[in-house]
């Protein structure tokens, strides 16, 4: 597993994947948790369902987007070998076939995976899917003028680490093969249980050869989904999409595809958004957003009207925001000052700052507390919900520091409740309370990614966060926690700069495993492992509101998304 770019990680904690300023949402919904919710009467087909975003759809080609699941947009063009269960909460979080038969056959090892496709599979203009436009589609993301997509088909594959995509190689890749139109086998460099996950990615996506243009792919990419692209303007700011006849829900027990029409009008203000899907006027009814969330006082305002509040969409996205130690930077070299701040932390005021109770929920794990990343519960030092600063000071005396010490903390000035001065500002005061003066050292967004990702500067204390590429511990423990993803010339997430053999190994013994639910008790476990360590301190986990419009049916949110399920949603 590479250790993905700040801008994977960033687009990939926002397309499932979430960066909070934005309010991308997560996990299954409290206030709407059925199917068919949103209205009494069964979900219809026909109408308009109109998508209301801040950021735009950009790079909208297979090979340079960072999804999983196959994305949230990008799922109603796109399809891939398997993709996410369409389910709300927990049932949400699991693989299941898309263009294949099953979720693949790996061999003893994990390191071939077979699939087989579905019979009757055709394109927006009637032509059939074979595997070998499945084997094109990935060997084109590799092109570095298509780049952008998951790292992780240039490591998996046996043999594909220098690999420049079929413009420049014609020969393709030896570790794909296509041995008849509907089989398609992939050969692996190291055994890789959870490769059903990663074939959700949208790099997944068949694309004919004949009809591949190039960077222009993107403005009319061939349609395998519901759905066909009949208007891109300025780079996905506004998208239309038009029903696919060629598409067969026979063949797709996931998409529901209601609407005749989808319209995605992106680059509005957030504000603006929630304005108008709470007055739900005119299309606006029809209307909902993929990546805006409620803000604290949008959502005071919302919880205070009954009619406003029964359209609010609540979920929780894999993600955890914590406190990460630089252990080669004194005082942090030493354990005890790690576990004196883990003590001193005061979560409920961290909570607070992140919004409320409503926006965030206390984290004492580093795992999102979901089980399908394997969550076991723990706090290897439980300081009760507002900490315990008499037992961080009796750290501190045993580290050598009776009189208390001074640190700096660094975070970024953004507004974006998450590494942001609110929080922050929280960690200064309840550290206060143990003699621990907190000197705050604020940057600019583009300095504050630069210096934390460097292994040359990297500060002793700071604000960070991870999210899931995809709904298991692997993509979560393994970029911050495997000594090997250290990045000494590049963008590290190995904050805590551990390499430790046993955290390796057990690393690589559970990427064997096929058994997903028997890996996640697994991933739990070294949760716990690594937590004792002390290299981070887990504040919250997120928690994201959604509007919807008034005549929006059926709202559907996973735990592997956190936001409403396009797919899913109808509008008459």
């Amino acid at each position: 597993m590479r250790q993905p770019s700040v801008r994977a990680r960033r687009v990939a904690a926002a397309s499932v994947s979430l960066v909070v300023a934005a309010g991308v949402a997560a996990c299954g919904p409290e206030d709407s948790d059925a199917k068919g919710s949103g209205g009494d009467s069964a979900p219809r087909k026909g109408g308009t369902l109109t998508i209301l975003n801040s950021q735009p759809q950009s790079d909208f080609d297979p090979a340079r987007l960072y999804t999983s699941g196959g994305g949230n947009v990008p799922s109603l063009v796109f399809r891939t070998l398997t993709t996410r269960n369409r389910e709300n909460g927990e049932a949400g979080a699991k693989v299941v076939p898309d263009l294949a038969t099953d979720t693949g056959r790996p061999n003893k090892d994990a390191t071939v995976w077979t699939y087989t496709l579905k019979e009757g599979l055709k394109y927006e203009d009637g032509t059939p899917i074979t595997s070998a436009d499945i084997k094109y589609g990935i060997e084109r993301s590799f092109a570095p003028e298509l780049s952008g997509g998951a790292p992780y088909l240039r490591d998996w594959l046996a043999g594909a680490a220098d690999y420049q995509g079929p413009y420049k190689d014609k020969k393709g890749l030896a570790a794909i093969e296509t041995p008849d139109e509907r089989t398609i086998v992939f050969r692996l460099n190291k055994p890789e249980g959870e490769f059903p996950y990663l074939a959700t990615q949208t790099q997944f996506t068949p694309v004919p050869k004949g009809k591949d243009t190039g960077t222009k792919y993107e403005s009319h990419p061939v349609s395998s989904g519901p759905y066909k692209v009949v208007k891109n303007e300025n780079d996905g700011e506004h998208l239309v999409l038009e029903r696919n006849p060629h598409w067969s829900a026979a063949t797709d027990a996931e998409r529901k595809a209601y609407p005749e029409t989808i319209d995605v009008r992106s680059g509005l203000d957030s504000s603006v958004i929630n304005q108008r899907l709470s007055a739900s006027q005119g299309a606006d009814a029809a209307a909902v957003t993929t990546d805006t969330n409620l803000g604290p006082a949008e959502l005071a305002k919302v919880s205070g009207d009954k009619q406003l509040a029964a359209r609010v969409g609540t979920g929780h996205f894999g993600y955890t925001n914590y406190l990460a130690f630089n252990p080669q930077v004194k005082p942090f070299d030493n354990a005890k000052v790690r576990q004196a701040i883990a003590y001193a932390v005061d979560r409920s005021s961290v909570v607070n700052a992140a919004g409320g109770s409503a926006l965030a929920e206390p984290a004492t794990t580093f795992l999102p507390n979901q089980k399908s990343f394997g969550y076991t519960p723990y706090d290897p030092f439980p300081a009760g919900a507002s900490g315990n600063p008499a037992k961080a000071k009796e750290l501190l005396a045993q580290a050598g520091y009776k009189n208390g010490l001074t640190v700096t903390l660094t975070h970024s000035n953004s507004k974006d409740f998450e590494t942001s001065p609110e929080i922050a500002t929280a960690v200064q005061d309840a550290l206060k309370k143990a003699g621990i003066t907190v000197k705050l050292q604020g940057l600019e967004e583009n300095d504050y990614k630069d210096k934390i990702h460097s292994v040359k500067s990297e500060p002793g204390l700071f604000l960070s966060h991870w999210g899931a590429d995809w709904p298991s511990g692997g993509p979560f423990l393994a970029p911050i926690f495997d000594g090997r993803q250290i990045v000494k010339d590049g963008a590290n997430f190995n904050t805590g700069l551990l390499d430790d053999k046993s955290v390796n190994d057990e690393i690589d013994a559970i990427n064997k495993l096929t058994d997903l639910d028997a890996a996640a008790r697994r991933w739990g476990a070294l949760d716990k492992k690594i937590g004792e360590k002390a290299l981070v301190v887990p504040l919250f986990h997120p928690v994201y509101k959604r509007l919807y419009g008034s005549a929006v049916k059926n709202i559907v949110i996973s735990d592997w998304t956190g936001v409403l399920d396009v797919s899913q949603v109808a509008v008459k």
